[in-house]
């Protein structure tokens, strides 16, 4: 074999992903023969990795001992996190697990599963499954917890694992921190960790429990879904990106000759494009879109585990900071729902302008789902009517505490049978009466010294510099601060109700910007504005 580590061998696959596949059988080798050690991180969604190279079975077997540490633990403060009285209920309560599309997804669960029926849990296996469909079926299982093995939108080379608790909500620092402090003190004490393959594999179909999760919630409407697509009109494309998404809309709709769907073929390499519900990507599905003839037309890219998702209506695209607007303005106005609205600090500042004459609160959150958790559970003292950020996730009242692109969609279904308007044809009226809304993101690289609490520190000073009041100059134009949020980096709020927020990366040597404009022609001042805030702060 002529590659040296899974690294390079992935290199050659991605060049080509048709010749590369004849390669995977060498990414295999890496991941069940490599021992190196990892650091193992959960970020903002779970733990992830290059396969073969720090994602391999052996830092698997590493993570799942410190899962089942932490289970055998009865540490009160993890077990009421997860949701559970002691181990003794997780063994019985039992776990759910499965995977996306990912190459090795299957043999990564049988690992799981082996290690956990060694220690007498109930395990479900679950198969090619979608992230709310493992949120879904805790709860209808009332199970402890699932074990998810999916990077999400990450590349092709990557693989992850996503930990939720018996609530079905993405695992918080509280679970998270303990499995990584765990599983990095079983690296410093373990060469090498004997594998535990399942002695039975009870399986269980989650679309199954989906579907009738989302009946008993009622949030959708599927009977009015199902006459619009069945006798309206309309024509609408789901492009699944090949992800564990595919085969689900015709399981909850049935075969309806109005709906394409593409991208649908197994292809661990996801045909050489990042498995992400971008803009760029959303080509290929606006392109099947203007080759119909039909009034109403919808369009739909979802990303593998099936929790993040994009809009089209053939004229234009509308990502997530205007869909999760427009799905506040309906569920609240058109389905009578009383609440809050939820949203990440980085997420367009259009809802608040249709919340704030609606009288609806608005709370922003850092980035992150897992931090909507208190918004959305039953018991909320506020909760939310929406729940959503600019990444492209989306859930809503009484449903799911993760992200969910199946939901998304069939929402986004019943608001054009509903409204009798295209997607854009909704967000242009709701601009028109509530103000029109340009957001965009960005980012800049630093120096590699300027990294972790010495880039947090300096960019905190920005609340030193900027006060509320203060004026700031946007282009030729001359701006008052009205607001600052700090929730996660500083997100400075003008007078026009434009903004900018400096966040720095959690992960490398960057900041990120995320700003709004009133105009489509402003943005390129706020992008400046922001980039001269931070050289002036770090003094670059």
């Amino acid at each position: 074999m002529k590659y040296k580590n899974a690294s390079e061998c992935w290199q050659d696959i991605l060049l080509d992903s048709k010749k590369g596949k004849d390669l995977l059988k060498y990414i295999e080798k890496f991941a069940r023969e490599n021992k190196t050690p990892a650091k193992i991180t959960f970020g903002t969604s779970g733990w992830r990795g290059e396969i073969g190279t720090d994602f391999t079975f052996h830092n698997l077997r590493v993570v799942i001992s410190s899962i089942i540490k932490l289970f055998k633990s009865n540490d009160k403060s993890v077990m009421d996190a997860i949701g559970v009285r002691d181990f003794e209920d997780i063994q019985k309560k039992g776990v759910i697990v499965g995977h996306d599309n990912r190459f090795l997804g299957h043999e990564f669960a049988m690992e799981i599963i082996g290690f956990l029926q060694k220690e007498g849990v109930k395990t479900w296996y679950a198969g090619e499954a979608t992230t709310p469909e493992f949120s879904a079926g805790i709860e209808m299982l009332k199970a402890a917890c699932s074990i998810n093995l999916t990077p999400s939108h990450n590349p092709a080379n990557y693989a992850g694992l996503k930990f939720n608790p018996a609530d079905g909500g993405p695992a918080g620092p509280e679970i998270t921190s303990k499995i990584e402090a765990l599983a990095n003190e079983i690296t410093e004490e373990t060469l090498d960790i004997e594998p535990f393959l399942p002695k039975e594999v009870l399986k269980v179909d989650l679309t199954e429990l989906y579907i009738k999760y989302i009946e008993e919630r009622k949030m959708i409407d599927l009977k009015k879904i199902k006459e619009f697509v069945n006798s309206k009109d309309c024509f609408i494309c789901i492009d699944n990106v090949h992800g564990a998404s595919r085969g689900r809309i015709q399981r909850i709709l049935g075969v309806v000759p109005t709906i394409k769907f593409i991208r649908t073929e197994d292809d661990y390499l996801f045909g050489g494009v990042a498995p992400e519900p971008s803009q760029e990507n959303m080509a290929f599905v606006e392109d099947v879109l203007r080759s119909s003839t039909a009034h109403f037309k919808l369009g739909f890219i979802i990303d593998p585990d099936g929790d993040r998702i994009r809009f089209a209506d053939g004229s234009m695209q509308i990502p997530m900071n205007y869909f999760g607007a427009m799905a506040f303005h309906y569920l609240h106005l058109y389905k009578g729902i009383k609440g809050i609205v939820a949203k990440s600090v980085g997420t367009s500042n259009f809802v608040n302008a249709i919340a704030c004459k609606l009288g609806v609160p608005v709370i922003e959150t850092k980035v992150g789902f897992k931090n909507f958790r208190n918004y959305m559970t039953k018991n909320s003292s506020q909760r939310a009517i929406v729940a959503f950020e600019e990444s492209d996730g989306i859930s809503a009242y009484n449903h799911t505490l993760e992200k969910d692109a199946i939901f998304g969609l069939l929402l986004a279904i019943e608001m054009v049978a509903d409204t009798g308007l295209n997607l854009g044809e909704y967000l242009y009226k709701l601009m028109q009466e509530y103000g029109f809304y340009y957001p965009d993101r960005s980012g800049m690289s630093l120096p590699k010294q300027l990294v972790g609490n010495v880039l947090i520190d300096r960019l905190n000073s920005i609340k030193e510099r900027y006060k509320v009041g203060s004026k700031i100059q946007i282009g030729s134009a001359q701006r008052v601060i009205k607001d600052i949020i700090d929730v996660d980096g500083i997100k400075l709020i003008f007078d026009d109700e434009s903004w900018l927020m400096i966040r720095p990366s959690g992960t490398e040597p960057k900041v990120r910007f995320y700003i709004e404009s009133r105009t489509l022609d402003g943005k390129k001042a706020v992008f400046e504005a922001a980039e001269q805030i931070t050289k002036e702060v770090l003094k670059m």
